[in-house]
């Protein structure tokens, strides 16, 4: 069957409920991004005590009701925007991190994931979204867990798993490979992140020192521990 067909064929067998559904659907999605959109620039603006269901729904065009069929309440919208922004994160330095245990040129390619990872973290909206946890973390300790094993946890247990496999190909000298990719991730961010953070407004670096951060943390990191 050609795929015009096949397309014809879903097509023809829907009922007319189907198409409703379908349209709803799209229209709660299209609700969703905006509602998160708007979620993010209000709590960058107002912060998280700041911030308002009331504010979200007027720059999302939404009735507060409909913001309240999406996210119960404020820290699971904040929760939902914190994720979202680390996941979107994660999707430039994925395919990296999984080709490591193929890697021909370790330095290279670890050098090309922390130049890549070091542009990601720092950016702007992400520093001021830290900013906001910290801040807010002995009222909403949940907040700061959430952002902590969806972000450098995650990120940690993601690049062990990668570091193991290097390990036995000769490649990397690793006893403890989660230590390891602790030591590697704050090699890399420590400098610029804690730099960041403790400057107002949204501190630029240039992406030629974000460059030489990244590289010099790769020449450490193999210093203790690559097998040359």
């Amino acid at each position: 069957m050609s795929d015009e067909s096949a397309e014809y064929a879903a097509t023809s067998s829907r009922t007319p409920g189907d198409e409703d559904g379908f349209a709803a659907s799209g229209r709660s999605a299209r609700k969703h991004r905006a509602i998160m959109e708007a979620a993010r620039a209000v709590f960058l603006a107002k912060g998280y005590d700041g911030a308002s269901m009331d504010e979200v729904a007027a720059l999302a065009a939404v009735s507060k009701q409909t913001v309240y069929k999406h996210f119960a309440d404020k820290e699971r919208l904040f929760t939902a925007v914190v994720t979202g922004d680390i996941s979107a994160a994660e999707t430039h330095t994925h395919a990296m991190v999984a080709a490591l245990p193929e890697s021909e040129d370790i330095e290279a390619d670890l050098r090309r994931f922390a130049r890549r990872h070091i542009t990601d973290v720092t950016q702007p909206h992400l520093i001021r979204l830290r900013r906001i946890i910290i801040a807010e973390a002995e009222r909403f300790p949940e907040l700061a867990r959430t952002w902590y094993a969806n972000g450098p946890e995650r990120a940690h247990a993601t690049l062990a798993a990668q570091f193991r496999p290097l390990a036995r190909r000769g490649l990397l000298r690793v006893d403890d490979p989660l230590l390891a990719a602790q030591h590697f991730n704050w090699l890399i961010l420590a400098i610029p992140l804690n730099k960041a953070m403790f400057h107002g407004g949204d501190t630029e670096i240039s992406p030629s020192e974000l460059e030489r951060y990244a590289d010099e943390a790769v020449r450490v990191f193999l210093a203790a521990y690559g097998t040359r």
